[in-house]
């Protein structure tokens, strides 16, 4: 079975391309105004419009209120919501009711007691990003790469379908998926030749690279 590869904060047409042909299965436009991702909604419906069919288009947002989604989503053609903020499960649950769409919330790991994070969400999102929890006082809350302690994640299942990120690269990221058993995977930064600046090589040698992990036998554990 594949990995399911998501390629975040793209901001060309050649960078989307590359990720379509590199086999994504997720492209995500960034609407965050400190990442140097950051898209305008203009830029990012030319961007969507030339999705190919089957490959899944997200907008991470972060802290947004119903005005900007509204816009947002009356602009650019989408499939998938994600939170990437200090959303609450209620504005995760009022944000699906209200756009019909599809939401993953972004949680942050750093120690064990974040963990409990996931089931909260996982009663009330469509899918999670499993993440490197930001730095106290980071510009940013993703895209940092960072990583986090696998471990803690280690082959657990939670209440709905789950993506692994934070500090993830082609060096990596088979590694990563042999530990936590993740079926789905998120990268920005780790596929960057500069911040914001999307490699074509890198691209796809990553997602060869989650493939190649999630086909050999996972290590046992006590």
């Amino acid at each position: 079975m594949d990995i399911r590869v998501k390629i975040c904060g793209l901001k060309e047409p050649e960078q989307v391309a590359a990720a379509a042909e590199a086999g994504a299965a997720y492209v995500g436009f960034v609407f965050f105004e400190k990442s140097p991702r950051n898209v305008g909604l203009q830029l990012a419906r030319d961007l969507a419009v030339d999705v190919p069919a089957g490959v899944a288009k997200v907008a991470l947002t972060v802290n947004a209120d119903d005005a900007f989604l509204d816009h947002l989503v009356e602009t650019v053609p989408l499939d998938m919501l994600q939170l990437h903020g200090k959303e609450s499960p209620e504005r995760v649950s009022a944000v699906r009711a209200r756009f019909g769409l599809p939401v993953m919330k972004a949680i942050g790991i750093a120690e064990a007691s974040d963990v409990a994070m996931i089931d909260t969400y996982g009663a009330v999102a469509d899918q999670l990003l499993v993440d490197a929890k930001a730095p106290k006082g980071a510009d940013l809350p993703g895209g940092n790469g960072l990583a986090f302690d696998w471990r803690l994640v280690n082959r657990k299942y939670w209440p709905c379908p789950w993506m692994l990120a934070g500090g993830l690269t082609p060096d990596n990221v088979a590694e990563a998926v042999q530990m936590t058993g993740a079926r789905q995977v998120d990268v920005s930064s780790g596929v960057e030749s500069a911040p914001g600046v999307k490699d074509a090589a890198l691209i796809r040698a990553f997602v060869q690279a989650a493939n190649q992990g999630a086909a050999v036998r996972p290590p046992k554990f006590s």
